[in-house]
This record gives C-alpha cells, sequence and structure tokens, in this order.
C-alpha cells in the first residue's frame, strides 16, 4: 500500500434518505473525497434581512443507525462571504428522529439582505459515532489540574 492510499479511505455507513418534497428530490452529497460534512439545501426560496432568522427546510429525511448523530453545522463560505450561520451549531439529529431535517439559519451581516433559491447548499452535515454516558450520582468527583476553573481560567497570551 503506497503512502497516499494510507490516508484516503474513510469509515463507511449506510444512511436511509427519505425525500420530503416531490418537486426537490433529496439532497445529500459530499463536494469532495474526504468531506466531513454533506451539504444541505434548502427546497424553498429564503431572503433574510439583517440579524433576521429563519427555519430553513430541506426536504430530507433520514435514519442513522444508533450509535451514531448527526451535527448540522455553518458552511464557512456563507459565514465569512455573507455572514450566514446556523444558529444553534452544531445542530443535534439524533438517531431516532425521522422527521425533516431544518436548518435555523441567521444572518449576522448588520447592513446586507441575503436570498437564497431553492436548491441552494445552506449547511453541512456531519456524521459521528457517539457514546451513551451512564451517569453515576457521587458526592466527591476526583481532582484534576484544572479543578473547578472556569471561564478564562487559562489567561490569555500576549
Amino acid at each position: 500500500m503506497s503512502f497516499d492510499e494510507d490516508y484516503a479511505e474513510a469509515e463507511s455507513i449506510e444512511v436511509l434518505v427519505k425525500s420530503l418534497d416531490p418537486e426537490h428530490p433529496a439532497q445529500l452529497w459530499y463536494a469532495h473525497d474526504g468531506d466531513a460534512g454533506a451539504d444541505l439545501c434548502t427546497t424553498v426560496d429564503i431572503t433574510l434581512k439583517p440579524f433576521e432568522r429563519v427555519l430553513a427546510p430541506t426536504g430530507v429525511a433520514m435514519a442513522l443507525p444508533s450509535g451514531y448523530v448527526g451535527l448540522v453545522h455553518p458552511r464557512s463560505g456563507l459565514a465569512i462571504k455573507k455572514g450566514v450561520t446556523v444558529l444553534n451549531a452544531p445542530g443535534t439529529i439524533d438517531a431516532g428522529y425521522r422527521g425533516e431535517v431544518k436548518v435555523p439559519l441567521i444572518n449576522l451581516d448588520p447592513e446586507h439582505t441575503v436570498a437564497f433559491a431553492a436548491g441552494d447548499r445552506i449547511a453541512q452535515l456531519v456524521i459521528q459515532r457517539y457514546v451513551q454516558a451512564r451517569f453515576v450520582p457521587s458526592s466527591r468527583l476526583p481532582g484534576s489540574d484544572r479543578a473547578e476553573h472556569g471561564f478564562g481560567s487559562t489567561g490569555v497570551s500576549s
């Protein structure tokens, strides 16, 4: 096996995808081999004024295997070029959810209105494994270097 081949293959799982809008078939794809995020598109035209938000439909429902979660992330190009991001990023799609994937978008640009046409890419879907914790009540926690130091406790380098 060559050096490049060692880094060429990602784990693959099957995710069932159902199209909910007959006029806009389910659109989920990876733009490039090796991409972590699959593109999500809107099925409707959207206009977002400055600081306006909308819940954008994608026309897609899916069945994730148990032990996996879908995370809806902003698209970096939309964030930097237009100021549009996903409100609760990353949004969580649980394995048991079978409804339409919808994306809460917000336009953070203070001056410019942003428009999307049906079929435009609005977010990306990353599918990951997860573990489910067993929460065990305890009156005491083990020590750590950080202890109870929270926000800003690691300082700011000059």
